[in-house]
């Protein structure tokens, strides 16, 4: 899509937000659309963490500093928050 055909309120921000709402939702911290249940699937939190780390990676010195923290700062989280959850269902 070129810049003009672009939906209005759809950036970059809005998308990694997206992706992390994502992986939220996988690891149970949010719930699901339409369902309202919180319920852990680390498959699918890992393959959001995964486009997270994928984007970083391409977006290199193509973003803005507040881009490059907010990318940062969500990776952090949602990796914090898979070992959290991880841990928790690993016998002890």
């Amino acid at each position: 899509m070129t810049e003009t055909t672009r939906p209005s309120g759809i950036d970059f921000t809005t998308f990694i937000l997206s992706i992390s709402s994502a992986a939220f939702m996988g690891l149970g911290l949010a719930p699901k659309p339409g369902g309202g249940k919180h319920e852990v699937d680390l498959e699918l939190a890992r393959q959001n963490i995964d486009l997270l780390e994928l984007l970083k990676e391409k977006t290199k010195s193509n973003l803005t500093a507040d881009e490059t923290k907010l990318l940062d700062n969500l990776l952090y989280e949602t990796r914090m928050r898979f070992i959290e959850v991880q841990k928790k269902g690993s016998p002890s």
